[in-house]
């Protein structure tokens, strides 16, 4: 697609955008001093459903930024955030806690949606259980990926220290690992699970979108880089609403918000499936600290990290704006 014609699909995404969760809005959005900062640095990293991350660009052009920049972190994103190369972004809300654990910068804002990790496997794993002493295939240790299973196995009471063989491969490898049965799991993220259902590799063993408890939980969550936010109170509050107003739009018009993701490179039938399958219109059901709560729980049962939950939602959370912004975007 040529450069010009994705920029009015991008236009007309946001005016479109521009009316979802507005309700109740736009005396508060009125009435708030302009953001303290013009510019603000997002991260990149692959996958579909952080697509509320780039929906939300032209929004914050509305909330007074004119200096959008999107940090290319790979997965390294929570190092991009506590570095300060990034500002703030979406990722997986155990991660962030790690990295919160470690006393890393970083200041967890709200939550964006439930449901977009799904557990593939051979037909010798039918059960988290069943993992015991099974290969399970993750882009990195440490990664999201990773740290899921983990929580997964912790819940149900192994040792993902002891009891599994992580190996690392990228997501593509694992795929064609997982068809010549030459591992016996992994865990995917849109684009992966589209792919392997398409392709009828595996089956489902978990679904963070359906299955309980995964499924009443945040799994991606909104962070910002710590000093960035204490110095920036009123243009954190705004990207978290462009970013929550961009989840909005995805639920309410998920063909126009999969094809930009496909104007992004991503297969518009993959990005299409993630819009519908992925709760994202229901953030405001979700309470943050509660996905902090349960995962910090699962983290240290695995012994990979030493703070309590309380001690994480303490140190490392500010809900004020996500309130707030329950109270404001109205649906």
């Amino acid at each position: 697609m040529r450069m010009n014609e994705s920029r009015r699909r991008f236009l007309a995404i946001a005016g479109s955008a521009g009316a979802i969760g507005m309700v109740g809005a736009s005396t508060s959005v009125a009435q708030e001093a302009p953001p303290e900062t013009s510019t603000i640095r997002l991260f990149k990293m692959p996958g579909i459903c952080i697509a509320p991350q780039y929906v939300a660009e032209e929004m914050l052009k509305s909330e007074g930024f004119t200096d959008i920049r999107y940090f290319d972190a790979g997965i390294n994103t929570y190092a991009a955030l506590a570095s300060g190369n990034a500002d703030i972004g979406m990722a997986f809300v155990a991660n962030f806690i790690v990295h919160l654990d470690a006393g890393a910068p970083i200041v967890l804002l709200g939550g964006v949606h439930a449901g977009c990790y799904e557990l593939f496997g051979t037909e010798s794993v039918q059960a988290i259980r069943d993992l015991k002493g099974k290969t399970v295939a993750v882009p990195e240790l440490g990664s999201a990926h990773h740290l899921f299973v983990s929580s997964m196995m912790a819940f149900v009471g192994l040792d993902p220290t002891r009891d599994v063989d992580f190996v690392v491969y990228s997501p593509a490898e694992s795929i064609e690992l997982l068809a010549a049965g030459k591992i016996d799991a992994l865990m995917g993220f849109p684009p992966a699970p589209q792919e392997l259902r398409e392709r009828k590799i595996g089956h489902v063993i978990v679904s963070s979108a359906l299955d309980r408890p995964w499924s009443q939980y945040f799994c991606c969550t909104i962070g910002a880089n710590r000093e960035f936010a204490r110095r920036n109170p009123i243009a954190t509050k705004r990207v978290l609403r462009a970013i929550l107003k961009a989840a909005q739009f995805c639920a309410a018009e998920p063909e126009r918000a999969a094809r930009l993701m496909a104007d992004m490179g991503y297969r518009y039938d993959y990005a299409l499936q993630t819009m519908n399958e992925i709760r994202y219109a229901n953030w405001r059901d979700y309470a943050p600290e509660d996905a902090v709560r349960f995962y910090a729980l699962r983290l240290r049962e695995a012994g990979m990290i030493k703070s309590t939950p309380n001690r994480i939602l303490a140190e490392g959370t500010d809900w004020r704006f996500f309130n707030e912004l329950k109270r404001e975007l109205k649906g």
